[in-house]
């Protein structure tokens, strides 16, 4: 017996196919975003798979999705790095000098 339905990878690579034309006439400084999208679709296949869903497209927006969250965890986490470094120079450069008697 064989498979019903297309694999998820399958089915995601027909959507980006179908898609290729609006990707087409993208400007070039977004069509590396577009393929970007689908890399993080591709990231999450396995899982994706296992949902079996009937529009492959959903799991695929929730992919991006969650990969989305990731990058704005880790910007999140480096801003924070980043206003505490610069609270520490503020507070050394506020502190009078030590005098030595």
């Amino acid at each position: 017996m064989g498979r019903t339905n297309p694999t998820y990878r399958d089915a995601l690579r027909a959507i980006e196919e179908r898609w290729s034309e609006f990707r087409r006439a993208l400007r070039r400084r977004d069509q590396p975003r577009f393929d970007r999208l689908f890399e993080y679709a591709r990231e999450h296949a396995d899982a994706s798979g296992l949902l079996n869903h009937q529009n492959p497209l959903l799991p695929a927006l929730l992919s991006i999705d969650l990969e989305q969250e990731g990058r704005l965890d880790d910007h999140e986490e480096r801003l924070e790095e980043l206003e505490d470094a610069v609270a520490a120079r503020d507070d050394e450069e506020a502190a009078p000098p030590d005098s030595d008697p």
